[in-house]
């Protein structure tokens, strides 16, 4: 099985339309795909699961679907600390192919198989979780033409030394080389356990 965590900066950088990108992208892998955010709205003490059952919808669970997913879940939980969603998290791992995860705080409590983080330097807004693990990333995805401009030079200095830089190209988000790169990552992931 194949771990992808998708983090990223803030809301709006595109981090959905990757998810969908992979899942469009890389059908062989029959993703499970899982959306995490913080909620005030779990409906209980403090984390809710949905299972979403229908591509035709306008939230990021039901995009995965349309996008080609085999499973659909969206995690709530009342914080940003995901300590009470983990053994509902871990348990549904168990039960899949390949998962793509749209996370930052996932990365407390997992080590994926390759973590892509989406960043757009022209963004205000940075989470506190997006700069904790960005040293984490085995990519950067930023959009196409931004790294030329003098905002991208902050960014890139958080960076761990040699991270790739790809470029996102909406409306589609992935493309060919993001695609080879999270192809290429999970082939030496799967050749390094054995």
């Amino acid at each position: 099985m194949a771990i992808v965590v998708v983090g990223g900066q803030s809301r709006n950088v595109g981090k959905t339309s990757v998810v969908e990108g992979l899942i469009r992208g890389l059908p062989e892998r029959r993703w499970m795909a899982i959306k995490v955010e913080p909620s005030g709205e779990t409906g209980g003490p403090g984390v809710a699961v949905s299972e979403e059952k229908d591509g035709a919808r306008r939230t990021d669970s039901s995009r995965y679907l349309a996008a080609g997913a085999v499973r659909s879940l969206w995690v709530r939980t009342r914080t940003d600390d995901l300590t009470d969603a983990m053994p509902l998290i871990l348990k549904e791992l168990e039960a899949a192919e390949n998962v793509v995860i749209e996370s930052n705080s996932i990365l407390r409590f997992l080590q994926p198989d390759i973590y892509l983080s989406v960043l757009d330097p022209a963004g205000a807004d940075f989470k506190e979780s997006a700069k904790q693990y960005l040293s984490r990333a085995d990519a950067v995805l930023v959009p196409e033409g931004v790294m030329g401009k003098p905002e991208w030079k902050s960014v890139s200095l958080k960076l761990a030394e040699g991270t790739p830089v790809l470029a996102m190209r909406p409306p589609g988000y992935v493309t060919g080389e993001i695609l080879e790169f999270v192809r290429a990552r999970i082939e030496y992931s799967f050749r390094t356990r054995i």
